[in-house]
C-alpha cells in the first residue's frame, strides 16, 4: 500500500505546475509583482503580492481587484491540473501558494468592503482547501 493513498475516498490533492520563470523574475531578478503579472498573467503569486500590498496600503478596492484576478487565474490553473471543484490544495506544495494567498486576500478585501457572503465563502473555501493555509493566512 502506498503511503500517499487517499483512504477516505475523496479526491487526490491538486498540485499546480511550477512556473520557474515567473518565480525567478520575482526572486533573483527582483522584478516587481506588477512586472511579473504583466509578463506572466497566469501566475497567481504575483497577483497575491499585489493584492496584499494594496490592502496593506489601504487601497481595498484595488486589493479586491488584484485578488479576484489571481483567484480566477488560479481556478483556471487548478482545472487544467485536474481539480474538479473540490478537494485538497496543499499549502505545502509551493506552486499552490499563490492561489491560496489570493483566496485569503479576496476574503480580506471582500470583508473590508462588506461583501460578507463572499468573504465567508472565501474563508471557508480556503479552510476546506488547506487547513495549513487557513491557519497561516487568516490571522
Amino acid at each position: 500500500m502506498s503511503i500517499h493513498q487517499n483512504l477516505l475516498g475523496g479526491p487526490e490533492p491538486t498540485r499546480l505546475r511550477e512556473n520557474d520563470e515567473a518565480a525567478r523574475l520575482l526572486g533573483t531578478e527582483s522584478k516587481t509583482p506588477a512586472e511579473v503579472a504583466a509578463a506572466h498573467p497566469t501566475y497567481s503569486l504575483a497577483w497575491a503580492l499585489l493584492a496584499e500590498d494594496a490592502f496593506a496600503g489601504g487601497r481595498v478596492v484595488e486589493s479586491y481587484a488584484y485578488a479576484r484576478t489571481g483567484y480566477h487565474r488560479g481556478l483556471d490553473a487548478l482545472r487544467r491540473a485536474g481539480w474538479k471543484g473540490h478537494g485538497p490544495i496543499p499549502w505545502e506544495h509551493e506552486a499552490n501558494r499563490g492561489f491560496l494567498r489570493c483566496l485569503a486576500a479576496l476574503a480580506a478585501a471582500a470583508g473590508a468592503i462588506e461583501e460578507t457572503e463572499e468573504a465567508e465563502r472565501c474563508r471557508q473555501f480556503l479552510k476546506d482547501s488547506s487547513e495549513t493555509a487557513y491557519t497561516e493566512l487568516m490571522h
